[in-house]
């Protein structure tokens, strides 16, 4: 009997955003505040890095905010309690619960099984690979928003998802079309 794949995927970045529904003084923020970074002539927001849980964020003077480098949605919402606590700080009140939209969730791990990188760029669609500037093949799997690097060894990473259910639905859907190449 074949022994079936061993496929393992995990979460290593959540990007999401929301609103505090109220215009932050970001000058007075980033003088108010150690682990900021604001160059207006760069860049109209603030960068903020929280180290516990480790994660970066863009904040925005009319108040949205975009927080990326969360492994769980646990993760999230204790780095925009922070944020809040954060612009309380300089007495800006803070009235709502924020909702978080996730934009992009990325998944990496191993579909357990070694791939031919060249034959899979001929057999599948909407693909790029080029070996010589990047030893991953890029997947767009059509008919989800999930875009996949494959690696020879069977190291996967994906992105585009929105939520682990998708991320697992998307990785499951791969081994699926790759399993398929590998009958015919």
């Amino acid at each position: 009997m074949p022994k079936k794949s061993k496929t393992e995927i995990k979460i290593v970045n959540i990007v999401v955003s929301t609103s505090l529904e109220k215009d932050i003084p970001l000058i007075k923020l980033a003088e108010a505040l150690p682990n900021t970074e604001y160059n207006p002539e760069q860049f109209p927001g603030l960068v903020m890095r929280i180290k516990d849980p480790k994660t970066s964020a863009l904040i925005f003077s009319s108040g949205k905010i975009v927080c990326t480098g969360a492994r769980s949605m646990t993760k999230v919402k204790e780095s925009i309690k922070k944020i809040i606590q954060s612009v309380e700080k300089i007495r800006i009140k803070i009235t709502v619960t924020p909702q978080i939209k996730v934009q992009n969730m990325v998944g990496s791990g191993s579909i357990g099984m070694d791939l031919n990188l060249n034959s899979l760029a001929m057999e599948l669609e909407n693909t790029e690979y080029e070996p010589e500037q990047f030893p991953g093949l890029v997947y767009k799997l059509s008919g989800t928003r999930a875009t996949f690097l494959l690696f020879s060894n069977g190291k996967i990473v994906c992105t585009g998802t929105r939520s682990e259910t998708k991320l697992k639905e998307a990785v499951q859907l791969l081994v699926k079309n790759l399993s398929k190449l590998k009958r015919k």
